[in-house]
């Protein structure tokens, strides 16, 4: 499924605004950044935290760089083969990766479907 980048960003931004409000609050010092590809290591990598989660944070979490979430373009749209898709993928991705700021971790996101 081939879209442009504003596209993608406007389906990025459809999933942020799908977070319920009580988990957007929680949110604390993360940037989503939408990206074209993933490191060249790992090609197929959709989405990506870089951080410390917020059960891993203490009173020494002063004066950091926001965490980072890094959504996929390229590898997403190559995957799915309808725009239906992609918006599913994109929300998943998204959801995944914000999961993982509150410390959520895989294990426990493919328990919940969304690995």
């Amino acid at each position: 499924m081939d879209i442009d980048e504003a596209g993608f960003e406007g389906l990025v931004s459809v999933a942020l605004d799908g977070v319920p409000p009580e988990l957007a609050e929680l949110m604390d010092n993360v940037v989503v950044l939408v990206e074209a590809e993933p490191p060249a290591d790992d090609p197929d990598l959709l989405g990506l935290y870089d951080g410390i989660p917020l059960t891993e944070r203490d009173s020494a979490y002063t004066f950091r760089a926001p965490d980072r979430i890094f959504i996929y373009r390229r590898p997403l749209s190559r995957m799915c083969a309808t725009a239906e898709e992609l918006v599913d993928e994109v929300r998943i991705t998204v959801v995944h990766e914000i999961a993982h700021h509150f410390g959520i971790d895989d294990r426990a996101l493919h328990d919940l479907g969304y690995a």
